[in-house]
């Protein structure tokens, strides 16, 4: 059905609405990174600071051990990313090839899980960590990451594994190739772009990870970025706006370049999930 000029309209509009709404906190935080004091007390503030200066990005450096935290999210995020696909990848595969009760089961508790909240994990998995003795360490917060993107991972694969024709695995099989072979042969090169969109998402969520982070590190070396941002307001909940502007867009540039340098990838692997053979 051809839709109809006012309807389109309304349709790009809505669009060109939304992308503004979404668009709006980041630009606005821009805005903020490169403001002197004087703007940022301003009472009528511009989009377009009149003076910019890197003044903010220098203090938010001084202040805060912004490195070191941004090394020890990347550690974290990608160590998540990484263990949670390997996991995810030949679960997901058993999933969607086997089409047993368990099978139907895992799924749905998947799916179950998650619409958990994260106050009601945290106490059973700081218990965990606690016998592992793992509070307060990096490897711990990583487990933790494994754990709560492990749900998300398996059931965005067994999609991306349903949409890979079960000929090949079969004429594979005819071949000689065993299960595991014919996983890490045949299905895993095919299952390249899902595997990319999953660890990006893994990674991403790792990386803007803010309350489990803020309950199980409690070091400040070991703290990762997020929570570091978070000292810069003080005691009577006045923020230091500035170098908290800029040390936030520091923070958010890894994610951006991450997404713009394989998106293609990302939506290619995106529709070859939702279509099936």
């Amino acid at each position: 059905m051809r839709t109809s000029r006012p309807a389109r309209v309304g349709q790009y509009t809505a669009l060109l609405a939304y992308l503004v709404f979404l668009a709006f906190p980041f630009l606005w935080l821009v805005s903020t990174a490169f403001k002197p004091p004087r703007e940022l007390g301003s009472l009528h503030p511009t989009w377009i600071p009149e003076d910019p200066t890197l003044a903010n990005f220098r203090q938010a450096f001084d202040e805060q051990p912004l490195l070191h935290a941004a090394l020890n999210s990347l550690l974290a995020a990608l160590a998540a990313a990484v263990v949670a696909v390997l996991i995810a990848t030949p679960m997901a595969y058993v999933v969607a090839r086997r089409r047993t009760r368990l099978a139907k089961a895992v799924t749905g508790w998947v799916v179950v899980s998650q619409a958990f909240p994260f106050v009601l994990l945290i106490i059973p998995l700081f218990l965990v960590l606690k016998n592992l003795q793992m509070i307060n360490s990096v490897p711990g917060l990583v487990l933790v990451y494994v754990v709560w993107a492990l749900p998300f991972a398996l059931w965005m694969l067994a999609g991306y594994v349903r949409a890979v024709p079960p000929e090949l695995e079969e004429a594979a099989a005819v071949d000689g190739a065993g299960r595991v072979r014919t996983l890490v042969s045949v299905t895993a090169p095919l299952l390249a772009p899902g595997i990319v969109a999953t660890g990006l998402f893994a990674f991403i969520t790792a990386w803007n990870e803010f309350f489990f982070a803020l309950v199980l590190l409690k070091t400040p070396e070991k703290q990762t970025l997020p929570v570091v941002l978070t000292h810069f307001i003080g005691a009577e909940g006045v923020a230091d706006l500035g170098p908290l502007a800029a040390a936030a867009f520091l923070a958010t540039l890894p994610s951006l370049v991450v997404f713009a340098i394989i998106q293609r990838r990302i939506t290619g692997g995106m529709l070859t999930g939702a279509v099936k053979s």
